[in-house]
């Protein structure tokens, strides 16, 4: 079960920038399946409003072991197609392990 779920694509949260522009689809924000390496919305694909993603955390429960095939190391999470950020300063993270951009800011 655990490795089925390594190899989903990422859900990405979107939210409405201007809350005086919004269709009923982005008014309370959108959760949207891309890759890491897939472009960030800007607009609401319904309406045109502007966007922006927000950034979450997520947590993975699995059992972690001394075995290089079971652990969480930047290596296997890489080779399973995720990606990890580390947190570098207020809203900027660089990328530690897999693709993707090697910053991303709460900013964008």
């Amino acid at each position: 079960m655990f490795h089925a779920c390594l190899k989903t694509m990422p859900i990405y949260t979107y939210e409405n920038k201007n809350q005086d522009q919004h269709c009923a689809y982005c008014l309370g924000g959108f959760d949207v399946m891309q890759k890491i390496t897939d472009p960030a919305f800007t607009q609401c694909t319904y309406c045109g409003a502007p966007v922006k993603k927000i950034i979450r955390s997520i947590k993975l429960q699995g059992k972690t072991t001394s075995s290089p095939r079971t652990t969480l190391s930047e290596k296997n999470i890489a080779k399973n197609g995720f990606t990890q950020y580390k947190k570098v300063g207020k809203g900027q993270y660089e990328k530690t392990a897999g693709q993707g951009p090697d910053t991303i800011s709460t900013e964008d």
